[in-house]
Order: structure tokens, then C-alpha cells, then sequence
């Protein structure tokens, strides 16, 4: 049985793990002021950036759905691992070779179980593209050139072939230490009756890779007529691969997705391949199943997609039926996108691989230049169904294409294709049109009228005075030292306030904080007694203080006076209550008494808001 890994193993692993490269591999972060990054969450959907990274203190918080930690805790959600699990890939990654406890090293076999299958499918792609130098796979080689790749592209993307034997696969990896039920349960073999066969024979093999360069599974195309299976067979799910969740390329394709805010989608793996050689380095693949939700939000989490409406998501079908079904299959989500969406089809019906081998590079480049909006296709495919010679046609026509119309949600945008729409058909008629649209519209409204997002509540200024005076706290202690100590726990009203003040004073205090950095977070989250205290504390730790770097110290000062004054407030109320319920002849001692007390804590608030007001 595995050791626990050392204390100090853990600590270097995440020394020499930057938050900002692992989260970057993952999804697209911005610069968002005062040393913090920001990106869209990869762990739930959201129209707006509200994942947040600090790198200085290593933590991450995301304000939409409240996820934040570590490197660690990050690879762990993201990855699906336990927490040995995590900090071991961590360590594979920064080349560090971890301790254990208990019983030395732990070698490979006795990792988890994601790392044995990461490892398993690692050495599958190898004996694959070792495979596609041998005799037998002249086929693959001979599909490869006709279609314009040479030997160092298939390198380059791992191309490789299936032997055309039972076990060939099987073999090598249990040979290598891999079990017969890793291979199963990893989609690289099939139960047999003497054991486990190959999953894949005799065919051309792509590697699968997720965003960080995990292979995680494999495409294969037949290559013999005398095979009987279909013409492209894809890993089944499992625990690495998730058809709806993988987009072939991606690995190599992510840094030039978020650089030129732009993403291609194509219909194969060869189509991947003859998009990067042409000069269209954003290009990716579905895997064996139509585009969808899934690979919106890893595209999303890469485009980095706003309110600002820039960017583009390009699909590209074939000119045929088929390839127009699918574009308004696409069409179906295009709104899930803020970027602007189009469609790239190539009038003779080639697809980028076979246009490439054709008409060459520029060919390829020309294609994907020549995009139209994809409401501009999905309307004009719709109605070229129809016969606009004849009023019947041209009503039938308008009818079909109104929903389209109709559902656009962009005001201005829906009234532009409206009068496209009036042009294409030749009506001439813009008012018929338009009310024809707003017809279907409104029967659309009624059948699932959307509900209206809650209005969020105004925040209560002295909420927020708490907020920012206790992230100050977590985040630069050194600046308000003893006098945050010495302040009245009842200073904190919000229920999550209370709830850390409690923290920083159990951890020591701001005044024994230093100046804070990682080493003060972890003291806070050491003393959180659950998750919701270091999920309180991640946040504090990561969420932005409001004013610039080289005014804080004077914004310190003035977040401690504003909350100071907000105490002396609520004292100068308890004070008027006990006056106005005083006899001021009857009780003239006690009223005197109030009434100079009241003078002095009038004078302490005037200058308490000075002082505050000099942030």
C-alpha cells in the first residue's frame, strides 16, 4: 500500500508548480490588475470572466461558483483525481521525484489509477507510430502520402498503425507491467476469451491528446477493404475520454486560439492535420460525434469569449446536404457564443485535406478567409429548398426561415437579417417581413418564455467596507497590524465577515501575519475548521483589493477609520435612544452625562471620516 507523501515533497511540488502555467493549460487568463489574472471558470458555464488567480499568494477563487484553492486542489477538480493523485502528476510535470512515507518510493504501478491509463496510452502512441515504419504498414503510409503528408508530419502529430494482429497492442503494454483490466477499462483492448484483444487492427491511428498533451485515446481509420468495421473507429468512453467533452488538436491548437481569438472547426483528423500545415493553426475535430455544448465551453474557455463581441468560430462542412444539415445543427448553439460565428464551405465540396492536396497551402487559407456569418447561411440554405419563381414558394420560403430570424437575440441583428431576408426572397416588402418574424417570435416567447435573472441586491456600504478591510487583512497584514487586532469583533456584521475575522485572530492576528504571503494563507487555512472556512479564505485571498498598489497603505488606514467610524455610529444611536427615552428636568444628571458623551463620540466620527475620506 502507498505511503503518505512527504510533507516537504508536497511543498516543493508546489513551489515548482505555478498556478498561472497549470490553470494556463487549461484556459486562457488575462491580466486583471494588481498582479491577478482572469479567465473564464472551466468548472461551470459563464457568459462573463469571474475565475480569478493570484499567482503571488498560488490560489485561485472563481465568484460565480465559488471553486478556489491551490495548484493542487485545482488539478485535482479539474482532472477528476484524488489529492495524492494530483500533487503525483504535479510532480511528473516539474520532474520531482516524490518520497513516500512509511515504506520509501512508490513506483509507477502503484500510482492511481488515471496515471496508470495516462501512462498506459502514453506507451500505446509510441508502439503506434513505431508500428508505421514496419513492412506492413506500407497501406497507412501510402494513405498518409496521397494525401499530401510526408513522414515529418506524421511525426509531428503522432500518426501511427494498428498491427493486423489479435494482440499485437495487448502484448507490448502487459508486457511493460500494465494489466489486462487497465487495458479494458482505458479502451485500448476488449475482453476475449483467451484475455484481452487490440481495440484497433490494421488501421491508420491518430492520437487523442486533452489541452495539457495527455493522450487519452485514439481515432483509426480502416485502411483494407477486407475490413468489415466502420471507417473511422474512436476509443469508447472511459475514464480519460469523454467524446463530448474532446476536440482532436487542441493541444496544439490552444495557444493560437487564444492568441488570434480565433477557432476552425473541421469534420476529421486529416482536415486537423492540412489546416496547421496550410498556415491555419486553430484548426480542431469533434471526435466521432457532432458538435455540441461540451466542446463549446473548452472553446469558450480558450477564445476567452465577452461581451465585447470579438473573435470567431469557424465551421467548415462540405458544400453536400449532409454538410448543410450539420452547419444548422451548429446553428442551434451558435448563441452560446458571444464571439461571432461563421460558416466556411468550399463550393465543389472538398474538404481542407482533399482541397489542400488539390489546390495547395493557399487554397486552404482562401477557405477559411471566405467565411459567411453563419445566420447568413443558415437562412439562405434554408430557403434555397424552396422554388422563389412562385408566391407559394416564397411564402413557404419565408415561413421556414422566420424561426431562424426569429431567434436571434440580438435586437439590431435580428432586424438586419430581417431585411436580407425581404431582399432574398424578393418581396420587397420590409413591414410584411418583419411582422411575419415578429409573428413567430412572439408564438416561440410563449412556448418557453425565458425567465428573467434575479436582480442581485444592492451591497450595504458598510459590508463592504468589512470586505475590503478583511481582505487587506489576508492579503497585506503588515498594513493594519495591532489596530485591526484591537478592533470589536461586532465591527463585522455579515456572517462570512464574522466568520474570518474569528480566523485571523485564532491564526495570530493581522499583527503576527508579517507580510503575509503564502506562508499567512496557509496559517488561515490550517486553522478553517471546514470547507466552507478555507473556501471563505481562498476568496479573500485572491479577490482584488480596491485601490492601486502604491495608494494601499493609505487605503488601509482609511478602510480601519471608515469601519472604526461605522462602531462609533452605531454607539452614537445606542447613545440618542437612552437620551430620548430620558426626563431631561426630572434626570438632568444622566441626561448631561449622555449628552457629553454624545459631543465626544460626534467629535471622534468627524475625525474618523476625515481620515477615511483620505484614501
Amino acid at each position: 500500500m502507498a505511503g503518505r507523501i512527504r510533507d516537504v515533497d508536497i511543498a516543493l511540488v508546489r513551489e515548482r508548480s505555478p498556478i498561472a502555467e497549470v490553470i494556463g493549460e487549461h484556459i486562457q487568463l488575462r491580466n486583471a490588475g494588481g498582479g491577478n489574472l482572469k479567465g473564464l471558470c472551466p468548472f461551470h458555464d459563464e457568459k462573463s470572466p469571474s475565475f480569478n488567480v493570484t499567482p503571488e499568494r498560488g490560489m485561485y477563487f472563481c465568484f460565480g461558483c465559488s471553486e478556489g484553492g491551490d495548484v493542487i486542489t485545482f488539478v485535482e477538480k479539474i482532472e477528476h483525481l484524488s489529492f495524492g493523485e494530483a500533487v503525483e502528476r504535479l510532480a511528473q510535470r516539474a520532474g520531482i521525484q516524490l518520497q513516500y512515507e512509511q515504506g520509501g518510493y512508490v513506483p509507477k504501478r502503484d500510482q492511481g489509477e488515471r496515471a496508470r491509463l495516462v501512462e498506459a496510452h502514453r506507451a500505446a502512441a509510441e508502439f503506434y507510430a513505431e508500428k508505421l515504419l514496419s513492412p506492413d504498414a506500407a497501406p497507412g503510409r501510402r494513405f498518409l502520402s496521397e494525401r499530401g503528408f510526408e513522414r515529418a508530419d506524421a511525426e509531428a502529430f503522432g500518426v501511427g498503425y494498428a498491427p493486423a494482429e489479435w494482440e499485437a497492442l495487448a502484448r507490448h503494454l502487459m508486457g511493460r507491467g500494465f494489466t489486462a483490466a487497465e487495458l479494458v477499462k482505458g479502451g485500448l483492448a476488449k475482453e476475449g476469451r483467451r484475455g484481452p484483444i487490440d481495440r484497433f487492427r490494421g488501421r491508420l491511428v491518430w492520437p487523442i491528446r486533452d489541452a495539457t498533451g495527455d493522450v487519452i485515446g485514439f481515432g483509426a481509420r480502416k485502411l483494407l477493404d477486407s475490413d468489415d468495421g466502420p471507417k473511422y473507429l474512436n476509443t469508447p468512453d472511459s475514464p480519460l475520454y469523454k467524446k463530448s467533452q474532446v476536440l482532436y488538436g487542441i493541444d496544439l491548437a490552444k495557444r493560437e486560439i487564444s492568441k488570434r481569438s480565433q477557432a476552425v472547426i473541421v469534420e476529421g483528423y486529416t482536415d486537423v492535420m492540412a489546416c496547421h500545415l496550410a498556415g491555419v493553426p486553430t484548426a480542431v475535430a469533434t471526435c466521432g460525434t457532432s458538435f455540441g455544448e461540451e466542446h463549446i465551453k473548452i472553446l469558450r474557455r480558450f477564445l476567452l469569449d465577452q461581451a465585447e463581441f470579438r473573435g470567431e468560430v469557424i465551421f467548415t462542412f462540405d458544400g453536400d446536404a449532409a454538410g448543410q444539415k450539420a452547419a444548422l445543427r451548429a446553428f442551434a448553439d451558435e448563441q452560446k457564443f458571444v464571439t461571432q460565428t461563421y460558416v466556411a464551405v468550399q463550393p465543389d465540396g472538398l474538404d481542407p485535406c482533399d482541397l489542400r492536396v488539390k489546390q495547395g497551402d493557399a487554397a486552404v487559407r482562401d477557405l477559411i478567409a471566405s467565411r459567411e456569418p453563419l445566420f447568413q447561411f443558415a437562412i439562405r440554405s434554408t430557403i434555397s429548398r424552396y422554388d422563389l419563381r412562385s408566391n407559394e414558394g416564397k411564402i413557404a420560403a419565408l415561413d421556414a426561415a422566420a424561426p431562424i430570424v426569429a431567434g436571434i437575440k440580438d435586437v439590431g441583428l435580428r432586424k438586419r437579417y430581417a431585411i436580407d431576408l425581404d431582399r432574398w426572397l424578393g418581396f420587397m416588402d420590409e413591414r410584411f417581413v418583419m411582422q411575419r418574424i415578429a409573428e413567430v417570435g412572439g408564438a416561440q416567447q410563449q412556448q418557453g418564455r425565458p425567465r428573467r435573472a434575479p436582480q442581485a441586491a444592492p451591497v450595504d456600504p458598510n459590508v463592504r467596507v468589512e470586505a475590503e478591510l478583511l481582505k487587506l487583512a489576508v492579503q497585506r497584514p503588515a498594513l493594519l497590524g495591532p489596530r485591526f487586532d484591537a478592533l470589536d469583533p461586532q465591527a463585522f456584521t455579515a456572517p462570512d465577515h464574522v466568520v474570518l475575522h474569528k480566523l485571523i485572530a485564532a491564526a495570530g492576528g493581522a499583527a503576527a501575519a508579517g507580510h503575509g504571503g503564502r506562508e499567512w494563507v496557509d496559517r488561515l487555512l490550517e486553522h478553517a475548521l471546514d470547507e466552507a472556512g478555507r473556501a471563505l479564505v481562498t476568496r479573500f485571498a485572491v479577490e482584488g483589493i480596491q485601490a492601486d498598489a502604491h495608494v494601499e497603505e493609505r487605503y488601509g488606514v482609511a478602510m480601519l477609520a471608515a469601519i472604526e467610524a461605522i462602531a462609533v455610529d452605531r454607539a452614537i444611536a445606542q447613545v440618542k435612544s437612552r437620551i430620548q427615552r430620558l426626563n431631561p428636568v426630572e434626570e438632568q444628571q444622566e441626561y448631561n452625562r449622555l449628552f457629553g458623551e454624545l459631543v465626544a463620540l460626534e467629535q471622534q466620527r468627524r475625525v474618523l471620516r476625515d481620515r477615511a475620506a483620505g484614501s
